[in-house]
């Protein structure tokens, strides 16, 4: 009995041991192109700061290493840094996730800024007609109202795409403005906070999430120690429910017929219409999804940040919404992707003040650097590069022409090919030799 389970567990384990190497080498090939892209970037935005710093090229070199070193203090150098950061990296993995779930479809969500902005409203508006309800039904009910509010706005341009032929990028573009401009007309009109310009009342107290560190000193900074000036760390608990989209995400991507049927749809609609997948209607589901976590973000970033009120004109200038085409390209539609892309650009964002600050260099740098990273993916750098040095180096390892058996002759064959055995029947014999050698050493290869 021992000896005949003992192969049984190494057979289950090698699968497992294979299974993991398999993953491993799909997560590096997937890290190549985004990770090769940032390092381009970061070296083409080093050679613009020697370029444009004035002084010798030691003084040049050492604002380049200045300015990335304030950018990454800027961002994640201490707690509070850190803080502010994941301030943006919520919205940006929401609205990150619209336009990567688009792009399996094979469509291009640019109106997540808009869908953002509808989705914030609705929330806003709901908390201020229903204050009467308690925190715990209302937070949810504001929540809920915003993806079904992003929903909605996003299947208004899945519907178009789907019966009319409308282009998605034509109609996300406009909804985009009619967005931008609605909600100002609410937030400068019916729900104008008295007396004050352009804004609405801030949130009733019940309709805000609170801080990470106001959290914990509620719950744990009973029998912990307490975390002082918690105003200093901004971050709130709706970065968890950002985490909790991810994975949402990634279920319905990979294990779901739903996720399935967007892969081919987004591959070949051709073969999906063949197949019998409803193309029409998982356009408009596709759509409605994407506007739903577009929507989550904007309702999250009004309750969880002060002052918890809506302000006219700040959508249209917020660049959370087309960041969010940044991450997705980076991210390459995975969750994982996502998520670091969105550390990534937030990191960008938060670090770029503290870069002008404190090496004086213009934050202009951090649009730089996101624009060749965008680039440097969309031109496929590495793929070309990888593409080049496997013809090269196939060339070089190229072996010379040798018999691979012994006593056998490597024969010319005729211009004329095989079909010259007719007057000379040794010919023939030689040209059969000459492929068969041929045809060996190209195996060997």
């Amino acid at each position: 009995m021992a000896a005949s389970s003992a192969p049984r567990r190494g057979s289950e384990q090698r699968p497992v041991a294979l299974r993991f190497t398999a993953w491993m080498r799909r997560l590096g090939s997937a890290l190549a192109r985004p990770l090769f892209a940032l390092l381009l970037a970061i070296v083409a935005g080093g050679i613009v700061i020697i370029i444009t710093t004035p002084g010798s090229p030691g003084d040049r070199l050492n604002a380049v290493f200045a300015a990335y070193a304030s950018l990454v203090q800027g961002s994640i150098g201490d707690p509070q840094s850190l803080s502010f950061t994941l301030v943006r990296v919520g919205p940006l993995i929401l609205t990150g996730l619209s336009v990567a779930l688009a792009f399996r479809a094979g469509l291009f969500n640019i109106g997540a800024e808009g869908q953002l902005a509808v989705g914030a409203t609705t929330a806003g508006i709901i908390a201020f007609k229903m204050p009467f309800l308690p925190s715990i039904i209302l937070i949810p009910f504001m929540l809920i109202a915003s993806m079904i509010a992003g929903a909605i706005w996003g299947g208004i341009v899945g519907l178009l795409k789907a019966w009319r032929g409308a282009h998605e990028v034509v109609t996300t573009i406009m909804l985009n403005w009619i967005a931008f401009y609605f909600t100002d007309y609410l937030i400068d009109g019916p729900f104008k906070a008295p007396n004050e310009a352009d804004q609405t009342p801030p949130l009733p107290p019940k309709a805000t999430i609170p801080t990470l560190v106001q959290f914990y000193n509620q719950t744990f900074g009973g029998f912990l120690p307490k975390i002082a000036n918690p105003l200093s760390y901004p971050a709130d608990m709706t970065i968890f429910l950002a985490l909790l989209a991810l994975v949402v995400y990634w279920f319905i991507t990979t294990r779901t017929t739903l996720g399935y049927e967007i892969r081919v749809i987004g591959q070949n609609q051709k073969a999906a219409k063949y197949a019998g997948i409803p193309i029409k209607r998982n356009i408009v589901l596709v759509m409605a999804i994407s506007g739903a976590f577009s929507g989550l973000a904007g309702a999250i970033h009004l309750m969880g940040q002060f002052p918890y009120q809506l302000i006219a004109t700040t959508f249209s200038i917020d660049p959370t919404g087309f960041d969010a085409i940044g991450v997705a390209l980076l991210g390459r539609t995975t969750a994982i992707g996502v998520l670091i892309s969105a550390f990534l650009f937030g990191g960008l964002r938060q670090g770029g003040t503290f870069m002008q600050i404190n090496a004086n260099i213009p934050g202009d740098l951090v649009y730089i650097i996101q624009a060749l990273v965008l680039f440097s993916i969309a031109a496929e750098f590495l793929p070309s590069i990888q593409r080049a040095w496997a013809r090269w180096s196939g060339r070089s390892r190229r072996p010379a022409l040798v018999p691979a058996i012994m006593g056998a002759t490597v024969v010319p064959l005729p211009e004329n090919g095989l079909a010259d055995n007719g007057q000379n029947g040794q010919t023939g014999e030689s040209a059969e030799q000459g492929a068969d050698a041929t045809l060996i050493s190209g195996e060997e290869e």
